[in-house]
């Protein structure tokens, strides 16, 4: 197929609004619908995934790291553009697959396909630049302060032990599940926010960081599944994946009032599990340990 047939292909998969505000212009038409966030996250084939995913997995992830990220700040996602980079051995079947696995993510978090390119290349790989309004205030990195407790919206580690080969925590790897609704019930109670993409360990030392705040984690109170502990075989043997692993995609949010915070969660049906506190000073402690050495993925 040609670039048009292509394009064509791909985006009957979604349910799209006619041009101007759908695809179909050179660009598409947004209205202001009141203070927005955007972010932009790519995925590329033998980095961030392989041919041992499904095309509806590649599709789902790559748009799930981008509402994650739009998780983080509070916010509702609204629209979404997708840049292809297509091989050649590329067919329309999988094209048809990976936009099935994208758009069903899409429909249930209420974001709308506007517009995108498609061109060859010698790997697969998704960019999304994804937009969502809020309602107030957007959370931010840099609002914490000393005191503030450490909470995270779901257990840790699943997704990395999920990468290492076909086991009960594979999916975790291969569809995580962006929290927009925690973020969007937490945004009032929370002073800082993040999502764990690169590991615990070094999110939380951007979080600290940026806030001017140094970081306790409790090892006892990391919330681990009983898959990953069965995986594992112990809990100090499950700790890593849960510290350093990566791509949970997970909140991580700071707050300074953390009994008003779990009453309120708890009511909206949210889980939230305290992990540690924030101090003054620098660093990231463990058991009062500090942390050193590879915490987490770096991107080059």
């Amino acid at each position: 197929m040609d670039e048009f047939g292509l394009i064509d292909t791909f985006v009957a998969q979604f349910k799209v609004a006619a041009s101007p505000r759908g695809p179909g212009d050179d660009c598409a038409l947004i209205p202001r619908q009141g203070p927005s966030v955007v972010t932009t996250d790519a995925l590329v084939e033998g980095i961030h995934f392989t041919r041992q995913f499904t095309f509806e997995d590649i599709g789902h992830k790559a748009l799930a790291v981008n509402l994650s990220d739009l998780a983080s700040m509070g916010a509702k996602p609204t629209w979404f553009t997708v840049a292809l980079g297509l091989p050649e051995d590329l067919t329309a079947t999988h094209l048809k697959k990976l936009g099935r696995g994208m758009s069903a993510l899409a429909k249930a978090h209420g974001a709308e396909l506007v517009g995108g390119n498609v061109t060859r290349s010698s790997q697969l790989s998704i960019t999304i630049t994804a937009s969502g309004t809020l309602d107030g205030k957007p959370l931010l990195r840099s609002g914490a302060r000393p005191g503030d407790a450490l909470y995270v919206s779901g257990p840790l580690g699943d997704a990395a032990a999920g990468l290492e080969g076909l086991n009960p925590l594979t999916p975790a790897q291969r569809r995580p599940t962006p929290h927009l609704a925690f973020g969007q019930h937490a945004r009032r109670l929370c002073s800082a926010a993040i999502d764990v993409s690169d590991g615990l360990a070094q999110d939380l030392t951007h979080l600290c960081r940026a806030s001017r705040v140094a970081a306790e984690l409790d090892s006892a109170a990391l919330p681990l599944s009983d898959a990953l502990l069965d995986y594992a075989g112990s809990r100090r043997s499950a700790l890593p994946y849960a510290l350093t692993g990566g791509e949970d995609y997970v909140l991580l949010v700071a707050v300074r009032r953390p009994r008003a915070f779990e009453a309120a969660m708890a009511k909206a049906g949210f889980a939230a599990e305290q992990i540690g506190w924030l101090r003054s000073g620098t660093g990231v402690k463990l058991d009062g340990v500090p942390m050193r050495g590879r915490l987490g993925f770096k991107h080059r």
